[in-house]
C-alpha cells in the first residue's frame, strides 16, 4: 500500500491497524524528503533474524538448499518432534 504524508498524518492509527493485520508494509511518499515505510514490529524481527541467518555463507547455503529440498519435495515433510529425534 502507498499513501502520502498528509494523509499518513490523518490516518495513522487505521494504517497501523492494516500494517499489523495484513503484514504489509505502507510505504508514506513525502515530497522532497525519501519515502519512508512503516511496517508491524513482529515483521521487522522476523526481517532483521532472517538476515542475521543469512549473514553467514555457510549457512546461508544450507538454508537454500533446504529451501530447494522443501520446494522439490525430496524429503518428505516431518514434524518438528521428529526433526528433534534427528
Amino acid at each position: 500500500m502507498d499513501t502520502t504524508y498528509a494523509h499518513a498524518q490523518a490516518n495513522l492509527a487505521s494504517l497501523c491497524d492494516y500494517a499489523t493485520s495484513t503484514l504489509e508494509p505502507v510505504v508514506i511518499r513525502r515530497r522532497g524528503a525519501e519515502d519512508v515505510v512503516l511496517i508491524a514490529a513482529s515483521e521487522l524481527r522476523s526481517l532483521e533474524q532472517t538476515l542475521h541467518e543469512l549473514r553467514s555463507p555457510r549457512n546461508a547455503a544450507r538454508l537454500f538448499a533446504a529451501l530447494a529440498r522443501a520446494v522439490e519435495r525430496e524429503t518428505p515433510p516431518r514434524s518438528v518432534e521428529a526433526l528433534r529425534e534427528g
